[in-house]
């Protein structure tokens, strides 16, 4: 019998934080070997907990959880994001222009769904997180890549931004803070990119996830206040900030003019129907989350534990024969790369497999996320300093290695 093919949609989507390696670092700790995991951004499994009280808020709500909730989410909840985000600086954002879901992941989708034609186009970071590349494809619509490079702290560039655009782009995709990189984006720049989208009639979708991981007294700049009355989506959640990755609550804040957002805020009601309604227990801790004192702060702080780690990383490109990166300003990550003076024939994504098989560390490649001939790695910031510290040892010793066997090749083609 013939096998049963998949969507043709899914060969130009790819997740490699969950791919490959992943799978292959799961074959050999089966065989015995511990692997140093940096691939992904999940508190809980490096020892992060979460707050006593989110947890108390939930338990004392279990009562009121066993029935289907509202399909934007939980009222009370709605309105403590409401409030923060008019307290942000928002245009027009009430309680029925607040969505919650399953995550931030699962409203990603939805906010595409309800806005795409086939073959429209999305503005998207390089590198992006990669879910969004995915979420365009999957929903019909083409990605155009921006670049953030190194050079420019990973930045993006709006003379470029604006170059992409053609008369099927409906979107352009920011996060901010920045997964991979770390990047802040500073406000004059957010500006700048809010006159793009003004211009052309683009919704703004703005990835916030990340909007209290701050290092260096780097500002968070929320992208709705600049917006006004452009139409724009703001995104947050408990995952990251409060370390509740399994709650899996997210939320969208829907903000700019009512006129020319109300028929897609109710396409967004009426896929968020259709789902029924996100996981009504979690919702309870949102309302905590927000209104209470912020917890972040002590792990963001110079003794903290995060600070501290980012420092682990910055010291171990520091004393690297091969590395450079861009100093994180935000977020839970680092994008550090190999220097082309260094190892000039370098493929990340064999540099990846060999750190894993010769070192037993599980990392990234950059060009999973989106980025052309990327010389890229991303590693997480949540193990512990000393972990980290031990990783660029080891990571140091293949790279030793790879410069070692380039160098005969070299030879043979200078002869």
């Amino acid at each position: 019998m013939s096998p049963i093919k998949p969507s043709a949609h899914l060969a130009e989507v790819r997740y490699e934080i969950r791919g490959a390696l992943t799978r292959r670092a799961r074959e050999l700790e089966a065989a015995g070997t511990p692997i140093i995991k940096l691939n992904i951004g999940n508190p809980a499994r490096y020892g992060f907990s979460v707050p006593a009280h989110l947890r108390e808020a939930i338990a004392a709500h279990l009562h009121e959880s066993e029935a289907y909730g509202h399909e934007q989410g939980l009222e009370e909840a709605r309105e403590a994001i409401a409030t923060l985000q008019r307290a942000r600086g928002a245009r027009h954002v009430q309680v029925e222009r607040i969505f919650i879901g399953n995550g931030v992941s699962e409203l990603i989708d939805l906010s595409l769904r309800a806005l795409l034609q086939p073959g429209d186009e999305v503005l998207l970071p390089s590198p992006d997180y990669p879910l969004w590349s995915a979420a365009t494809i999957l929903n019909g619509g083409v990605p155009r890549y921006y670049r953030c490079l190194a050079e420019n702290r990973h930045m993006p560039d709006p003379e470029e931004m604006e170059a992409l655009i053609t008369p099927r782009t409906r979107a352009l995709v920011m996060v901010n803070p920045n997964n991979p990189t770390g990047a802040v984006y500073p406000r004059a720049l957010l500006e700048q990119i809010v006159e793009i989208a003004a211009r052309h009639r683009l919704l703004l979708l703005c990835d916030e996830i990340y909007d209290e991981i701050l290092y260096d007294g780097a500002p968070f700049q929320p992208l709705a206040e600049i917006a006004g009355t452009t139409p724009c989506l703001s995104f947050g959640g408990l995952s990251k900030v409060h370390r509740a990755c399994g709650y899996r609550v997210g939320w969208l804040s829907l903000s700019g003019d009512p006129a020319r957002t109300h028929e897609y805020r109710d396409a967004l009601q009426l896929l968020a129907a259709l789902r029924l309604c996100a996981n009504v227990t979690a919702q309870w801790a949102v309302i905590p989350a927000l209104q209470d004192a912020p917890t972040i702060n002590a792990l963001t702080a110079p003794t903290g534990r995060l600070y501290q780690a980012r420092q682990a990383v910055l010291d171990g490109v520091a004393s690297s024969q091969f590395l450079d990166v861009v100093a994180p300003e935000g977020a839970i990550y680092a994008f550090p790369r190999v220097r082309s003076d260094a190892i000039a024939n370098f493929d990340d994504n064999a540099f990846a497999l060999r750190l894993l098989e010769e070192e037993s560390v599980l990392i990234v490649p950059g060009t999973s996320f989106n980025v052309p001939n990327s010389r890229h790695m991303r590693l997480t910031l949540l193990p512990q300093p000393a972990q980290l510290r031990e990783v660029f040892v080891r990571m140091e010793r293949v790279l030793e290695r790879m410069a070692v066997e380039e160098t005969p090749r070299a030879a043979v083609a200078a002869g």
